[in-house]
């Protein structure tokens, strides 16, 4: 499953108390260089939420007391997604998070944590940057069989490593991104790229990865 793949698990994750001072947290989160890290309940099972230390360092340079208790400044306490969810949830629910807690589908305990950059690495790699040869861009309108096309006429000369499409919500115009395999060479390119504009698709770029 795409969270467990990514997630570390809470053995291997910073926490604190709920029963911490702001003081404490704060110790804890120099000591690790962490921005923030996240809020268990006193047992250890339960995610109560995230605490920053940048709320910390306002709260105290306001005058505020740094005894008061972490859940004084608890932030995200719904932020969180389920060891069984899936790309599209948890790709929207980590979206300004630098991290997402992960709880167990059934008991709702607290798993681990899913890192933001752990996510943005499992779609560079889906994207094949590393592992592919050229990136074409292809400007399509909606037109019934474009895709089906593409990837005929890209099958004759060579194999697709990966495909995605942006602009979902244009009416106007669509792009596609074609990555190659890195065992196709320029001259299979430019065959592709040939046929491809022969068929009537526009080739608004095409990026080498071998660079």
């Amino acid at each position: 499953m795409l969270v467990h793949s990514l997630c570390i698990p809470k053995k291997d994750v910073v926490t604190i108390s709920e029963k911490a001072t702001l003081r404490e947290a704060l110790h804890t989160l120099e000591e690790t260089g962490y921005r923030c890290v996240p809020v268990l309940d006193e047992t250890g099972t339960f995610f109560r939420g995230n605490i920053y230390k940048m709320h910390i360092y306002r709260h105290g340079m306001n005058g505020e007391n740094m005894d008061d208790n972490v859940m004084t400044l608890i932030k995200n306490t719904q932020k969180y997604v389920h060891e069984s969810d899936g790309f599209f949830e948890v790709f929207f629910s980590i979206k300004e998070l630098p991290y997402i807690a992960v709880l167990k589908d059934e008991s709702n305990e607290f798993y681990g944590i899913l890192p933001h950059g752990k996510m943005l690495g499992m779609l560079e790699e889906a994207w094949s940057r590393d592992t592919g040869s050229y990136v074409l861009t292809i400007a399509l309108s909606e037109q019934a069989g474009a895709l089906e096309k593409i990837t005929k006429v890209v099958n004759k000369y060579t194999s697709i490593a990966s495909l995605m499409t942006l602009d979902a919500k244009s009416k106007v115009v669509r792009r596609v991104l074609v990555t190659l395999p890195p065992d196709c060479d320029e001259d299979k390119k430019n065959k592709v790229v040939s046929k491809l504009e022969q068929k009537g698709f526009r080739i608004v770029e095409v990026e080498n990865l071998n660079n």
